[in-house]
């Protein structure tokens, strides 16, 4: 019998890309990455939500989308970086305008590659964390419980999910967060 394993994605992008706007290419992506991983088990709605870092380019287009894939790890985030080149994904600087992020936020309940190397990149400064890129896969995401632009569609799609070094629920993560963070984070349509 065929495991399955439940992926997190993070959605995001703010340029047009070949499949139109950022909302439809979101939209578009969503489609696509469950076509490559697996059965798309629960997807958030779509959010306008302000640059990171604060005026690095126009507002972004984000989603969390939550998969059930036979999939490990490592070959969807092998997927996810696929599908970015597809919809024209260019990896100039950190944190620049793109036209899609894919961000693998968890798969099932792993930390890795170790949780001393997890806590090493949720802790690095800013400035360390915009100009130093990991040359290994880290999971969760080490700043997904920082971000309302992850949590607020992935309280949609997995609000009771724990995040397994933490130990605290999506929902706890947001409510955590600075309000004005999480409003600023707005639903489309």
């Amino acid at each position: 019998m065929q495991k399955h394993n439940t992926a997190l994605v993070a959605f995001g992008g703010n340029l047009a890309s070949r499949s139109g706007e950022p909302a439809a290419t979101v939209s578009a992506a969503i489609a696509a990455v469950a076509q490559r991983l697996g059965t798309l088990e629960s997807g958030s709605g779509l959010y306008r939500t302000p640059a990171f870092p604060e005026g690095a380019g126009p507002d972004f287009v984000n989603a969390v989308a939550g998969f059930r894939t036979p999939l490990d790890a490592a070959a969807v985030l092998d997927a996810l970086h696929t599908i970015e080149e597809t919809f024209d994904r260019q990896r100039t600087t950190r944190w620049a305008a793109r036209t899609l992020d894919l961000d693998l936020l968890a798969w099932n309940d792993a930390v890795l590659p170790d949780a001393d190397i997890f806590a090493q990149w949720r802790d690095l400064p800013l400035a360390q964390q915009m100009a130093a890129r990991p040359d290994t896969l880290i999971l969760p995401h080490p700043r997904l419980q920082d971000r309302a632009f992850v949590l607020v569609p992935l309280a949609q799609v997995a609000p009771d999910w724990v995040h397994p070094v933490l130990r605290r629920t999506v929902r706890q993560m947001l409510a955590a967060l600075p309000r004005a963070e999480v409003d600023a984070v707005q639903r489309l349509g």
